[in-house]
């Protein structure tokens, strides 16, 4: 098999940008498994003692865990 100069050159420079892309593609998947993730839990204040508070994402009112007082959730 006599393969010419110029394919070579072809063959290296396409094998190179494919293994580049290749680990930018497995560097960009593994990536996800170690960063954290946005949360959807909705943001609380209570009204009496100032307390942020988090809790799921589908309450729209929650006591507050450190006076008990009933607040809406923070829209921002």
């Amino acid at each position: 098999m006599n393969l010419a100069p110029d394919k070579i050159i072809w063959l290296a420079v396409v094998g190179s940008l494919a293994l580049l892309a290749g680990l930018a593609w497995l560097g960009r998947n593994r990536r996800g498994y170690f960063e954290p993730h946005a949360s959807r839990d909705r943001v609380f204040r209570c009204g009496q003692c100032q307390y942020v508070y988090t809790d799921d994402e589908d309450v729209d009112h929650s006591r507050c865990p450190q006076c008990g007082e009933l607040n809406g959730h923070v829209e921002f």
